[in-house]
């Protein structure tokens, strides 16, 4: 008696269940819940590669006098003031660009801006470090050949950060793009044909319708996020590490209660 043949169909149907289930858990809200709690009681203590005794909040009172703190906080609020801003209006004015086009034509520029997302974030930063380069990078180049003097562009304490900004809203934001295409795809088109042949105006239409410093030079460009991985993997310190983990967790929770209460409406056509 013959064996049935083995399809990726009944590959697919025949794995056994304990190796998908086994891959998923990282991402079950049952473990997220359970680091989540162990991480609020492992900030309590003092705890180091060498060391393991509870503080209580002295954690928290050490982090208010750690200046390097302070320095990460500020980075990032200056990065998300200025990154947050500076990629909606991109990813607005592109959607903009791109909706009297054909779907088709809308799906492979989306395609395109998306793409950068799905790349290797260690090939960007590569390619990047390159154009940033003092001696021979592409930047400085072009610089120097319209008569503009050359900088240290990562080196720089007042430069690197927004070098860094420069670099991400080039590079991400694709996201925003295909988000903010779909949400014009839904306005009907009677709306936009009422409003012209009032008289508006394109803008009046839619107007009226709608690691690459590690943290230098000068911890110009330490943020939470980097300071939590430095105190982390680099200091040892897991306890300073988490107490500022839970810290920046109720900041973000703070803010997103704000953006759902007062900038979540809904919007019915």
């Amino acid at each position: 008696m013959m064996k049935a043949a083995i399809t990726p169909r009944r590959m697919l149907f025949h794995t056994p269940p304990p190796i998908p289930i086994f891959f998923s858990i990282p991402s079950c809200p049952l473990a997220m819940l359970k680091s989540l709690i162990w991480g609020i009681y492992y900030c309590l203590f003092n705890y180091t590669l060498f060391d393991f005794n509870f503080w209580g909040l002295r954690g928290y009172l050490r982090l208010l006098k750690d200046k390097y703190f302070w320095i990460a906080l500020r980075n990032t609020a200056y990065y998300t003031v200025s990154i947050v801003p500076l990629r909606l209006f991109k990813a607005l004015i592109i959607s903009v660009i791109l909706f009297p086009f054909s779907t088709k034509i809308q799906t492979l520029y989306k395609a395109m801006f998306y793409l950068p997302q799905v790349s290797s974030v260690v090939i960007l930063s590569m390619i990047w470090l390159w154009i940033y380069e003092p001696q021979f990078g592409l930047l400085n180049s072009l610089m120097k050949m319209v008569g503009l003097p050359q900088q240290i562009w990562l080196g720089n304490k007042h430069l690197a950060m927004p070098s860094i900004i420069f670099m991400q809203l080039l590079m991400r934001g694709g996201s925003t793009i295909v988000l903010i295409s779909a949400a014009l795809a839904g306005i009907p088109p009677s709306f936009i044909e009422v409003a012209r042949i009032e008289g508006a105006n394109p803008v009046q239409v839619f107007t009226q319708i709608y690691v690459l410093t590690r943290g230098g030079p000068e911890f110009s460009t330490v943020t939470m996020v980097y300071q939590i991985y430095n105190r982390t993997f680099i200091e040892f310190d897991l306890g300073s590490a988490l107490a500022q983990a839970v810290l920046m967790m109720v900041v973000l929770v703070i803010l997103a209660i704000v953006q759902f209460k007062w900038l979540g409406g809904e919007v019915e056509y």
